[in-house]
This record gives C-alpha cells, structure tokens and sequence, in this order.
C-alpha cells in the first residue's frame, strides 16, 4: 500500500531513511546499478520526493511500527454496545494505529491490504489496523472486544 513521505532522516550508520504518514520508517539506499536513487544524496532531491508516495510493505502486512504509545481504548463493547459506525466500513486516523481486540465470542475481519486480510478473531486474539486502511467486522454472536489507538510516542501533535 502506498504512503507519503513526510520527512528523511539517517541512521547510525549515514544510510537515509524516509518518515512515512503511516509512521513506519524505509530505508531509500542509492546503490547504483540496482538501486537508482540518486535524489536521496541531496537535500533538494530529498525535499522534492517529500509529500509523494512509496510503498509500504509492512502496512500491507498490518505490522505496527516501534515505539508506538497507547492513548485512549473504545469500549469494552458487546453487541448491543456496539457503535453503528464501527459495524461499517471504516478507518482509523491518520498517523494513529488500532488494536481490535477480542475479549469474548468470535468476530469476522477482512482490511483492505494488498493481499487483503480476512481473518475470524477469536477471544484473545487481536489484530493491528494501520492508519487509513478500510476495514470491516461483523459479529458472530455474542462478543465484547475494545480497541486501542495509539501514536508515536515522540508525537507531540497530539
């Protein structure tokens, strides 16, 4: 899936890396011939391809990035309790990752990832839901599940 480029930094060992919306960072390597990225050894190449796209595997795979900080949990919810608008088709926010958790019953998932995931949560079981991806549950008889969102914990924004 792709994301924006919303910044660059270096690793410890002078490699760039480009920030991405989703708050998962990728190394953008110049390593000719294979890898033809010359924009990246300059600071005006770098600003040039800042706001554009690039993919981003790890999202596609529903993998959070490190260092995310827990901020609020909606629920617990039971099928009465339930939120209309999360019994549709929805997102969570933008750089904000979800945790669906099951606490009791079964439900049924599917995202909009490339593949797509579709999958039947069970009690205990949990799945992460990068920012901005459709998703969906539907209930499969008596459930209570919560979700939590959480940020970058060097997110001062919000």
């Amino acid at each position: 899936m792709t994301r924006l480029i919303v910044g660059f930094h270096q690793d410890e060992t002078g490699e760039w890396v480009a920030e991405l919306s989703c708050l998962h960072n990728q190394h953008v390597r110049h390593r000719p011939p294979f890898q033809d990225r010359s924009w990246v050894t300059t600071a005006a190449g770098r600003g040039a391809l800042t706001g554009t796209e690039i993919d981003c595997p790890l999202c596609d795979r529903a993998e959070p990035p490190a260092g995310l900080r827990r901020v609020r949990t909606a629920g617990p919810f039971d099928a009465g309790s339930l939120p209309a608008g999360l019994q549709q088709t929805h997102v969570v926010a933008d750089r904000t990752w979800g945790c669906l958790r099951v606490i009791e019953g079964s439900i049924n998932f599917s995202m909009q990832t490339d593949p797509p995931i579709r999958t039947r949560l069970d009690a205990g079981q949990a799945q992460a839901l990068p920012p901005g991806v459709p998703h969906l549950l539907t209930l499969d008889g008596p459930v209570v599940l919560a979700v939590d969102f959480s940020i970058a914990t060097d997110d001062a924004s919000r």
